[in-house]
């Protein structure tokens, strides 16, 4: 059997981990909230003034920020942070904001090196569809993009309303990713954003996260697994969640049902390989279709 290029880096992300002993692997983190509703997958159609997706009792807007165009000098929509690269960069801030406990965050002053710390390939060049040039255009969408959690019952409504980054300074170039800029490159945080994806942050394992870097699906099923394995191992009682209810909380844009299903069991044998400890069963009954979470080993085990 003749395995793809991507195949073979799966498995080899995989054997890392399986050899990796516990305690000494790389820990990552990711709000819960944005394990519960994720980011688009996709550029949403029309540029619309917001976009949500909406879990149960949460429901995670964004809306795009503004500027001027350099050529035009007319204020133009920046657009919407979606796919991978702004997952790796949500990666990123949670776990230097936990690492750090501070609301600015040094990007440096190497766009190559940048790329490297979250997990991009500096391979594709410096051109307008390069990782370089993908990558300094979602930092603008997401840096500059307004987030609201929302959460609503019939007997209580709470929301924060944020910024992620209010304040911040790049200077990279995709054409030239190799220069060292005279001067570093940062963010910083809002306090409600700090606050939000530093209280009780998900810890990950980031080389799971390098392994599923091309896929959007696979990294928000894998956080959300390790999320959810937790809470059933703690109670010792297996969840069920349905195929239909998992594409509304993760890629209800990502085409029919059918077509969800399809790209989610492919995504979850990824996610399967490279966090072995995982424990999931698909449940296909006539009137019971989706997949069943048992208790299974953390991804990253709890210190002391």
């Amino acid at each position: 059997m003749n395995l793809s290029k991507s195949q073979l880096q799966l498995i080899e992300h995989a054997i890392t981990i399986s050899q990796t002993p516990d305690d000494e692997r790389e820990i990552a983190f990711l709000a819960r909230q944005l394990i519960q509703a994720t980011l688009p997958h996709r550029n949403p159609p029309g540029n619309p003034p917001e976009w949500f997706r909406t879990n149960g009792d949460l429901t995670l807007s964004i809306r795009p920020a503004f500027k001027t165009d350099p050529e035009t000098k007319e204020r133009i929509s920046v657009g919407y942070p979606y796919g991978s690269i702004p997952r790796l960069l949500l990666f990123w801030i949670t776990t230097e904001a936990v690492r750090t406990g501070n609301k600015r965050l040094e990007l440096g002053a190497s766009l190559k090196d940048f790329m490297g710390t979250i997990g991009l390939s500096t391979s594709t060049g410096g051109g307008k569809r390069s990782n370089a040039a993908g990558l300094k255009n979602q930092m603008e969408r997401l840096f500059k993009a307004s987030i609201s959690f929302e959460y609503s019952t019939d007997a209580q409504t709470s929301w924060l309303d944020m910024n992620v980054a209010p304040k911040g300074q790049l200077w990279f170039d995709p054409a030239d990713m190799n220069q060292e800029m005279l001067f570093d490159s940062w963010i910083e945080l809002s306090e409600g954003f700090f606050e939000s994806i530093t209280a009780s942050p998900v810890p990950l394992n980031m080389e799971s996260i390098r392994a599923l870097k091309r896929s959007p699906l696979a990294l928000d099923l894998y956080a959300w697994l390790v999320y959810r394995s937790y809470v059933v191992t703690q109670k010792n009682k297996p969840a069920f969640i349905g195929w239909n209810t998992l594409r509304n909380q993760l890629g209800c844009e990502l085409g029919r049902a059918r077509d969800f299903k399809t790209k989610a069991k492919e995504a979850l044998i990824k996610v399967s390989t490279v966090y072995p400890g995982l424990r999931i069963e698909e449940v296909n009954q006539s009137n019971r279709k989706g997949v069943k979470i048992l208790p299974s080993k953390p991804a990253i085990l709890p210190k002391g």
